[in-house]
């Protein structure tokens, strides 16, 4: 169930926040410096990232997250509003993009794409997903496992303040070697 979040208006929906995203079998998102070249080339065979996008309204990432993703050919995120969260000024995004930058906690954030009617949002970039984590606004977690081991980077999750209890959905093995788990979770607590 989504609930109305704090700073929202009362009977105002508040956004779904989900994560999809790649790691390797030990947990990191990218390279320490980066790179992900670790992942199989174009995502591999067919995961769902398509169908996951068509039920994504908008994104929310950090300011890492889209500068490697301008490297990308063509734009993966079509026009999608991309909100990118940085408190400086973010490099030009190709003509097709449709980005904007925000900032503010992740309460704040999730307010104002709750304003603009935004029911669904995608969100990625290590920190990012982190933070959402911990104040309790994610509520689906879709993560890949690519079948490496690369023992340094950057890890999708970081220290906690309190347990997340999550709530096992499904776990698919991809022919590949891929295997996806997906997860709700359990409660929503944000930490005071």
């Amino acid at each position: 169930m989504v609930e109305a979040c704090e700073g929202s208006a009362p009977g105002e929906v508040a956004v779904k926040a989900s994560v999809f995203v790649g790691t390797s079998l030990d947990g990191f998102i990218a390279r320490a410096n980066g790179d992900l070249d670790f992942l199989p080339p174009g995502g591999g065979e067919p995961h769902g990232y398509d169908e996951f996008m068509a039920t994504v309204d908008a994104l929310v990432i950090g300011r890492k997250t889209f500068e490697t993703a301008l490297s990308f050919d063509p734009w993966p995120y079509g026009a999608k509003p991309v909100f990118v969260l940085s408190t400086r000024p973010l490099v030009a995004a190709p003509r097709e993009a449709v980005v904007e930058r925000m900032s503010g906690a992740p309460a704040e954030i999730v307010s104002q794409l709750t304003a603009r009617g935004v029911r669904h949002a995608y969100v990625d970039g290590g920190s990012t997903i982190q933070q959402f984590l911990q104040a309790g606004l994610i509520q689906r977690l879709i993560i890949t496992r690519v079948p490496v081991l690369i023992g340094d980077g950057i890890p999708l999750f970081g220290a906690l303040r309190r347990d997340i209890a999550l709530r096992h959905v499904a776990t698919r093995a991809h022919s590949s070697g891929l295997v996806q788990s997906e997860y709700v979770v359990v409660a929503n607590q944000v930490d005071g």
